[in-house]
């Protein structure tokens, strides 16, 4: 009996929970979920814009969580605001 190859997903490195997000500049997103790149198992994050033609995004997660400095003020790139 040959046996099968298992494949086994692992723990998210970097969570981020699906529902709405303001960018630091002001917009809003819609997160629907953390994929994995297929070739480098990257975490990507999927969101689509709240406002204009929307779309489905990716984005690293790592770039999604990040802080960055504007004017000064070093903040969230994106903060989550709710579901």
């Amino acid at each position: 009996m040959k046996k099968e190859k298992e494949t086994v997903m692992k723990e998210l490195q970097y969570p981020v929970r699906p529902g709405r997000y303001r960018h630091f500049k002001g917009n809003e997103y819609q997160v629907l979920g953390v994929a994995r790149h297929s070739e480098t198992e990257e975490e990507m994050v999927v969101y689509r814009a709240l406002y204009g033609e929307g779309g489905l995004w990716v984005r690293p997660a790592a770039m999604w969580l990040e802080t960055v400095t504007r004017d000064g003020v070093t903040q969230p790139r994106f903060t989550y605001i709710g579901e």
